[in-house]
């Protein structure tokens, strides 16, 4: 009695190998892929800084950590930028002077000034909504 080369070695022909979906891991487990990475030099007293805020904070992150963090706050602060007063009175200048040109001359002169004044302060409907101006209480 022959029987087939197959079954001869333990394997039948019909019954091909399987392949496996999932393949071993080894090594050190992924921390979340590579990002470039940033050389950054500081002084020794800039350091000393950072470490000391390093170590205020409830869970004492360690060197690289408190960088992050702190440029991290560095960028979520919002930059609110003052006019200058030279830009301010300018801009105020300008203002005034285009009023000039457009008031009624034919109006009384305490008039006009009242007038000028209003339009320079805007309507009392939005002065409270200006940013740029401090309320007065």
């Amino acid at each position: 009695m022959l029987l087939p080369l197959g079954l001869f070695l333990g394997y039948p022909k019909f019954m091909s190998k399987s392949i496996r979906d999932i393949p071993n891991k080894r090594g050190r487990p992924p921390t979340g892929g590579r990002k470039d990475g940033v050389l950054v030099r500081f002084e020794e007293d800039r350091l000393e800084q950072i470490d000391r805020w390093s170590e205020l904070e409830a869970d004492a992150p360690s060197r690289p950590e408190a960088i992050r963090r702190l440029v991290e706050l560095g960028l979520t602060v919002k930059i609110t930028r003052k006019k200058s007063v030279t830009q301010r009175s300018r801009a105020h200048e300008m203002a005034a002077g285009a009023i000039d040109k457009m008031t009624d001359k034919s109006a009384a002169e305490d008039d006009q000034a009242s007038r000028k004044r209003r339009l320079l302060k805007g309507p009392e409907e939005f002065r409270d909504l200006r940013v740029d101006r401090k309320p007065n209480r």
